[in-house]
């Protein structure tokens, strides 16, 4: 229940899943660090230190039973996080009380804790972004030959169809993709690699056998279910990888925003529309609104994500030899929003490319509009086959298009650059060979074979071998 006596994220009250905000809770923290205590102790005990199977046992059972009224006494007092919960994991295991934590320093629970969250959460966003993806092939698909203006500085330029236009969207969110699968499968464990990254506690207790202090870390990476740690390290992982984690998420703003603001600009042409729901209602002054907001705010989340990137690397850049602290409290906040708004971004792309509106007739007659000039090549060269003079007829058609823009232009009336055309003998073209000439789907090129080349080659592989179930949806909220 909201408290509104104090400030709340946005990303949890309006933005992102509950499933990524349990992926950043506390609960999910803590129990990842008993967790890890659990490994660390298991491992300990099968390489011969003085740890039980009854004191593992006692730690697995209490994984999830965590006092947080005593963890925040003991932390108010003591001052130090992880000293708190071990104090704590510690009550409720009395016979294993003594080990808990042995020869680790903080950054063992607290970065690896970080290294698994950010793992699953990148695993939320592949699987939405998978299905993004799915959506927006299956709508290429659909449109791959309809014809449509396409537009270069934001003009009408030659022609494309809808479905070619979406697979841009598409091949960018792919560039993505292949960017988390990177971030996925290069991701490692820190390990247990002491306060300053030389596992000289470790080697003191397994007096000096290299051998079981690199099988300790090995251990530990097989239970939590990676494969390895990072070879060297100071106290902490590099902060390269929350750079590197978080910059790929601002890609995929990047991509996101680029989707946004198209299709923003054809719900101005009335091309096209974000969904509008029955109830909803677009402006409080004028009813008659239809205002694209849920692209407006990916584009709004898309910018504090590009802009959230530099954080990271900031902080990067500022972690003095084998560590500082002043990464800490920026990083909980900017890796741990940076995927919240990101999951905002792609619940709310779900919603959007599931019912995406499209108006045929209005793509239509803007086609029809501009094509005349488009096809004056076309009906010069069709003139010049009858008998016409090629060089004569180019300036006959220049100076039609002329006063044909003119009449756009100035006076707001329709283009009749046809009609002018039609009139001119020296063309010697009909009215039915004409309209032959200014059939739009002669004007888009490969534009329905890529989109089915780019989907059959790039998509439909990718899409298969996700390993992922299609067809998720998402509710807004707002």
């Amino acid at each position: 229940m909201s408290d509104f006596n104090s400030y709340e994220s946005p990303f949890c009250t309006r933005y992102a899943s509950k499933e990524m905000q349990y992926i950043f809770s506390a609960d999910k923290k803590f129990t990842t660090w008993r967790k890890l205590w659990v490994a660390l102790a298991r491992a300990e005990m099968k390489l011969g230190l003085p740890v039980t199977e009854e004191q593992v046992k006692e730690l697995e059972a209490h994984i999830d039973d965590i006092d947080y009224a005593t963890a925040a006494e003991r932390e108010k007092l003591v001052r130090h996080d992880v000293m708190a919960h071990v104090y704590t994991y510690g009550l409720a295991c009395p016979k294993a009380k003594g080990i808990i934590h042995l020869g680790a320093t903080s950054c063992y629970v607290g970065d690896n804790t970080d290294v698994i969250i950010m793992r699953d959460a990148l695993g939320v966003v592949r699987r939405k972004l998978l299905n993004v993806i799915s959506q927006l092939s299956d709508f290429a698909m659909k449109y791959k030959a309809m014809p449509c203006l396409a537009y270069t500085h934001l003009q009408p330029a030659q022609l494309t169809t809808v479905g070619k236009r979406a697979t841009l969207w598409i091949n960018e969110l792919l560039m993505d993709l292949d960017e988390i699968e990177y971030r996925i499968a290069s991701l490692k464990l820190l390990g247990s690699k002491g306060t300053t990254g030389t596992q000289a506690s470790f080697m003191e207790l397994f007096e000096g056998d290299t051998e079981k202090v690199k099988e300790l870390e090995k251990m530990i990476a097989d239970e939590m279910g990676f494969d390895g740690v990072v070879p060297v390290s100071g106290q902490t992982y590099s902060r390269k990888v929350d750079a590197q984690i978080v910059s790929t998420l601002g890609g995929i703003a990047q991509s996101a925003m680029k989707f946004a603001n198209d299709l923003r600009i054809l719900q101005n042409f009335k091309e096209m529309e974000e969904p509008f729901e029955k109830n909803q209602i677009g402006s409080s002054a004028m009813p008659y609104k239809r205002n694209p907001m849920r692209c407006e705010r990916i584009t709004a989340l898309a910018r504090y994500v590009m802009i959230d990137t530099l954080n990271p690397a900031f902080t990067a850049g500022t972690q003095w030899f084998e560590r500082t602290l002043d990464d800490s409290a920026n990083k909980r906040i900017s890796v741990a929003e940076g995927f919240l708004a990101v999951d905002a971004i792609l619940n709310i792309m779900l919603n959007v490319t599931a019912d995406l509106v499209v108006y045929p007739k209005v793509i239509r007659q803007r086609v029809m509009r501009e094509l005349p000039f488009m096809a004056s090549e076309n009906i010069m060269m069709d003139a010049v086959k009858k008998g016409g003079d090629r060089q004569a007829l180019h300036e006959k058609i220049r100076t039609y298009a002329m006063e044909a823009g003119k009449q756009v232009k100035e006076f707001g009336l329709e283009n009749d650059l046809i009609d002018r055309i039609l009139k001119d003998p020296d063309f010697n073209l009909d009215a039915s060979e004409l309209e032959a000439i200014l059939k739009p789907e002669n004007f888009t090129g490969r534009s329905e074979q890529q989109v089915e080349e780019f989907v059959a080659e790039c998509v439909k592989p990718v899409l298969d071998k996700s390993g992922i179930a299609l067809g998720e949806t998402a509710e807004l909220t707002v």
